[in-house]
This record gives structure tokens, sequence and C-alpha cells, in this order.
């Protein structure tokens, strides 16, 4: 592919709900732009996107894929991104190095949950956009229709560019509103516009041009005073409006016949901005600074994507925002402060790897083996320090517990894991040393699904899955008092120890105090130490339930040792054994975990949220209104939030999303904590 300069450079991301055709219509793109000899389906498994084993399997998008076309002179690097919102994390890391986005939505369908999401993940990004209407070939697609329900949900700036000629089996060509020409099936054969279609094509173009000229008070002059505006300048009116976020073309396509496909490639060319318009915002030395995509300007290279590639391993996606990025160069990382050495460079398109020499300013492109680097990192020369804003990658909401299948299983996990996640960031793990389980979070159990399933195919890790348990917490509510003596005789040595202990509880978040209040001698300060030794262990093992014991204060007030026999583990023993009988009799109780949640839904759901919510124990802090939408803050006991992602989107219709963070414990009701410790003894009894 031939080199282009950044002002001959578009980076557009495809958006949308799932299954609103982003992936076959960028294949469509691809087969009319002549990057491939031949167009695949999805149904078929062999889009050029689409290349993932679990993408084919599940006949959806799972990861962002880069699909460079050329057209018109110029090149299109296409971002095509995945419309589950499970897999939200790859759909932001397309947009975060777009310059323009193509929201993407079926004729028949219209504005979905997806669209929203999407919809207002650009607007954070403040993305420039087209609204593409896919599917005017199928049964009941309505071009109007969906047209004017975009409109209502995101406003009035969304405008025809094309219209459709016929709809369904019919669906023949489009009108081009600017040109005010048809363009007659996938090869957009020239004809004159249908005469019932003529006034709704005025009318358009009558619209088009009032709001593409608003923006430039000399030409808006001469369109009142009845003068003509010359193409070039309506050419150039509607690149303004469109850059500027006040116009947004709407446009018809059918992927699968590729009707609409050529004069959206047309339209892209001639009315996205270019890589050279954008100007990145980067920090240098502190100071706020602005990146153009220049080559002689300083290197500034983005990574927005890591990837496990199983034939050249770790393989990182790049935009190059300024400066010209070479092969077998030497970078800076600064948030690692260290050197990579950059290999060989690649064009990606799909799965197939180009080698380049360099990759220049606007570009997208990848690099192999990095070491350091990952998703959301800047590159720059040493001497030129310099970082860009990463990217926002919305907290994992739903969890697993991740159990090895066998001990090679067990040694690789850890890594494996750790290369998951580097892979995709909206994935987390830990270890919880409260339940000693090995803990995946994601974005829902689709997510964690195919997480589970790259374990296994990409990582060679088999695991089984359940749900997590809750870290629960034990603690006391009382003083009090015990003693335990530890006498073992046997042949040789015996073992002796006697230790007279009080337990007291301390404040939520107290911890542990130990004190030493033995006098006269009665147990050595040498053997001090082995006493708290064995409260320790106890209180990492639980009394009642298994938990960790916290917020307690021991004080050991009296014992006995004897002049031979007594030593650190008869101590150890005795200390463990006194504890476990004081905190028995000092009001034990479990503490749960309380969530800090906040709720995003739609107005009209709100009723049915706070009713669920009033199911779960749970406490509403506030509720107010937020860009439209309805926000609930509330305080959840965790054990009750273990599935409410899958229950939230089966109450919003997927609309509602949500965070959650730990506020503090709680002690948890008495009946509660009986059916809990009930539940662990009946596992316990099953296990052994």
């Amino acid at each position: 592919m031939t080199a282009y300069s950044s002002d001959r450079i578009h980076n557009i991301v495809l958006l949308g709900h799932g299954s609103s055709g982003k992936t076959t219509l960028s294949e469509a793109m691809l087969f009319t732009a002549g990057a491939i000899k031949r167009m695949g389906s999805v149904s078929e498994g062999n889009t050029t996107s689409d290349f993932d084993e679990e993408e084919i399997s599940r006949q959806i998008s799972i990861k962002l894929s880069v699909l460079p076309l050329e057209w018109n002179d110029r090149k299109i690097n296409l971002l095509d991104t995945p419309g589950y919102a499970d897999f939200i994390g790859e759909t932001r890391e397309g947009i975060r190095v777009a310059d323009a986005g193509i929201v993407v939505l079926d004729s028949v369908s219209g504005v979905e949950v997806g669209t929203e999401l999407v919809w207002a993940a650009s607007d954070e990004r403040n993305l420039p956009r087209f609204v593409v209407i896919n599917k005017m070939d199928r049964d009941n697609a309505n071009f109007g229709r969906v047209l004017e329900e975009a409109k209502d949900i995101f406003g009035a700036g969304i405008v025809p560019l094309t219209l459709p000629i016929g709809s369904a089996e019919d669906f023949k060509g489009i009108v081009d509103v600017v040109t005010m020409k048809a363009y007659m099936g996938a090869d957009g054969t020239e004809e004159e516009i249908p005469d019932d279609l003529k006034d709704e094509a005025e009318a358009a173009r009558v619209q088009l041009v009032e709001m593409a000229v608003e923006q430039d008070e000399e030409l808006m002059m001469k369109y009142l005073e009845g003068e003509e505006i010359t193409p070039e300048e309506l050419h150039k009116a509607i690149r303004k409006a469109v850059a500027d976020k006040v116009l947004i073309p709407a446009l018809a396509t059918a992927a699968d016949s590729r009707i609409g496909v050529k004069e959206l490639l047309q339209a892209i060319t001639e009315y996205a901005p270019t890589a050279a318009e954008h100007v990145e915002k980067a920090e240098v030395d502190g100071e706020e600074v602005e990146l153009r995509a220049e080559p002689d300007g300083p290197l500034a290279v983005f990574a927005f994507k890591t990837m496990a590639d199983p034939y050249v391993g770790k393989l990182t996606y790049m935009r190059v925002y300024s400066g010209v990025l070479k092969s077998d160069s030497r970078v800076y990382n600064p948030r690692t402060d260290s050197e990579e050495r950059i290999g060989q460079l690649f064009m990606v398109r799909g799965k197939e790897q180009t080698p380049v020499d360099e990759i220049g300013p606007g570009d997208i492109g990848a690099v192999a083996k990095l070491s350091t680097t990952l998703t959301g990192d800047t590159l720059c020369d040493k001497g030129h320090k310099i970082v860009l804003e990463g990217i926002k990658f919305p907290k994992p909401i739903y969890s697993v517990a991740v159990y090895p299948k066998g001990k090679s299983d067990s040694a690789k996990l850890g890594t494996a894991l750790t290369r998951l996640v580097e892979e995709d960031p909206t994935l987390e793990w830990h270890q919880n040393s409260n339940t000693k389980e090995t803990i995946l979070s994601g974005m829902g159990d689709m997510h964690l699904l195919v997480a589970v399933k790259y374990l296994q195919e990409k990582f060679g890790v088999n695991v089984t899955t359940k749900e997590p348990k809750v870290p629960y917490l034990e603690t006391i509510t009382k003083v009090a008092r015990a003693q335990y003596r530890h006498k073992k005789q046997t042949g040789g040595a015996g073992q002796f120890a006697e230790v007279h202990l009080r337990v007291e509880p301390l404040p939520r978040g107290g911890g542990f105090e130990y004190v030493n209040e033995v006098f006269g001698g009665a147990i050595s300060s040498a053997f001090i130490p082995s006493i708290e030794k064995g409260i320790k262990q106890v209180m990492a093992q639980g009394v009642i339930a298994g938990f960790p014991v916290v917020d307690v204060k021991a004080a050991v007030y009296d014992g006995k040792e004897h002049p031979v026999d007594s030593k650190d583990i008869a101590f150890q023993i005795a200390g463990r054994e006194a504890f476990k009988k004081a905190v028995l009799e000092a009001g034990p109780v479990l503490l749960e975990p309380i969530m800090n949640v906040r709720i995003v839904v739609p107005e009209n759901f709100m009723g049915d949220v706070l009713g669920d919510l009033n199911t779960k124990r749970a406490r509403v802090q506030g509720m107010e209104q937020e860009k439209g939408k309805s926000v609930i803050t509330a305080q959840v006991p965790l054990a009750e939030m273990l599935h409410y992602a899958t229950e939230l989107r089966s109450l919003t219709q997927g609309r509602g999303v949500y965070t959650m963070e730990l506020s503090h414990y709680e002690i948890v009701p008495a009946h509660i904590a009986e059916q809990v410790i009930e539940k662990l003894k009946r596992e316990q009894e099953e296990q052994e």
C-alpha cells in the first residue's frame, strides 16, 4: 500500500448496536475499494474483520479490527468495533484513535441500546460522525422513520446526504442530495432522480445547504440574497460543518448488495476530517501542548490495542500522532521510564500483516514483541518526553472465581491472566485473601465466557468457573476472657503452656492490637510473641465460618510455664486455642462488604430499578437527573449484587449501567448470617 501524507488519511471508526451490520459494511467497503478480491460473510465465518475463532463460532465481533483501504487517492483506516456491550473496551480503543465515527443503524430496528452507548462514548471524545442507515434491503426497512428516531434522540443535526430509492427487495439505489443525481446498484450507475423522489430530494438538499452555510457568514449572506452556491463552496461548507459537529450526514446503504457503499466511501473522502486536521493534546514536562500530524514534529505514538498473536507473540497497534516511526529504531516509554526497541513495523488488515519501513504521522500500524508497552502508553523520543491522554475504560462489574483444572494449569494461571488483562484492560484479576479464590472480573457474563475460552485456546490453561464467594469477615461485639492449658507428654521432653487472655472489640477498621499485661513473670517475655503468632493463625483462618477475624484487641494477662517443657510451639497452640474460646464467648458476628453503587437508567425504568433495590437490602442515598437520565446512588451489600449486571440489563432492556466500589463493612443480620454459615458447613461436608 502506498504511503500517504496525513492530509490524505481518514481514520474512521464503525460504531453501532450488535447486528446492525458493521462487519458486513466494512467487508463491502473493502471489496468496493478493491482491497479484497472476494466479499466474505459473517454467516460463513470468512470476513476480513472477524478472523478470531470465537468471533467465527459466535458470529459476532469481539475484537477491534483495523481495515485500511484506498479510495479517491486517499487512505481510509476503518476501525471495525464490536456492538455487544460486554466488549465496550474494544469500542473505546477505536474511538480513541479515530478522526470521525460512522454510527450504523439497522433500517428496521433503528436506535438500539448499543447505539446510545457508543454515541455517548463518541461525545466524550467530541468525535465528528456520520449516520448510516443500513440493511435497506430488509423487509419493513424504513429510512424516514429511523432517521426521525435518530433526530429525536441525538439531535436535529442529523441530515440526509443520500436518500434510498425503494426498499426491501425493491431497493435499487440512492439519491445524492448534493449532486442531485441518482446512483443505481452496487456500481453506482448515474441516472436522473425518479419523479416520485424529486420533491423529497429537493427538500433534503435545502435543509443540508442551510445547515452547512450557517457556519460561514459570508456564504450565508450569499445564500439569503438568492445567489447560487457553487459545488466547491458547498463541499467546503459541509466539510466544516461536519468537523464542527453541527452537521451529521445520514446515508442509506445495503451492505449485502453493496448499494450505497460506493457513495459512502465518496462521502468519507469528501466530508470526513483528515488526520492532518486533528489536533491532539499532549503533556510535555507537565505542560499541555498541541500536536499536529507533521512528519518533522516530535515523535508521539499512541499504543491503543494489544493482542496476543499466535505467530508473532504480543502485537501492539499504534497511531502515530506526530513525527515518523521507523522500523529497527529505539523509542522511549515515559510510563515505564524505559526504552523499547521497535523491530519490524506492519500495516495490518484483519489478520494480514504487511511489513513497512515506517509509519507516517496520522497513520495506523503495528509492531510485535514490545517488552513493557501496554494499551494506553505513549512512545516518544527519549530527549523529548511526551505523554498522550490514555483511554478511559469502564470498571469491571461482573466476576467469577477461576479454578485451575490441574497442576500444570495452576502453575500457568497467574501469567496467563496477566497477559489476558494486558490484551483487554476491561478485565481485572486478583487473589482474594479472604476467600482464597482467584477472581476474574469483566463487563458481563459473555465477556468472561470469552475470556475463559482465550485462557484455554491462547495460553493453554484449562479452568472451571464458579460464582465467587462473598469476602465476609469475622469480628466480636463484646469483651470476653478465656484460658487454655496445652499439655503433651511423650517419651522424651513434653510440651506445656497455659495462656489466659481477654479479647475486646475495636472500632470498624481498627485491625488488630496485641497487648502483654502479664506481670510477675508468669510467662517469660520470650513466649509472648509465640502467643501472638498462634492468635494470628486463628485470625487468618476464622473461628465461626472460616473468614478472617478483624477489629479485635487481644490482651494476655496471665498464664503458666514449665522450666523444661515450655517452648515456642506449646505457647503458639495455647494462644491459638485460648483465642478461639474467647472469640466464641465474645458475641462473634459476620461482617459483609457494603458497596457504593451508582446506577444510571432512563427515567421510565426508575420505578422498576428502585423496586428491585428494595429487595436487595439497599439503602438509597439519592436520586437526581443527569443528561436526561435518572441517577440512583445507593449502598448495597455485595452479596446482593453478584448477578446485578445481568439483572439490570433485564430490568432496563439493556439501557441501564452502573458502577460499584467498596464503601465499608457492616454486621450481617443474624438470620442471613445463619444461612451463610449453614451453607459453608454443607460445602465443607461435601468436599470431605
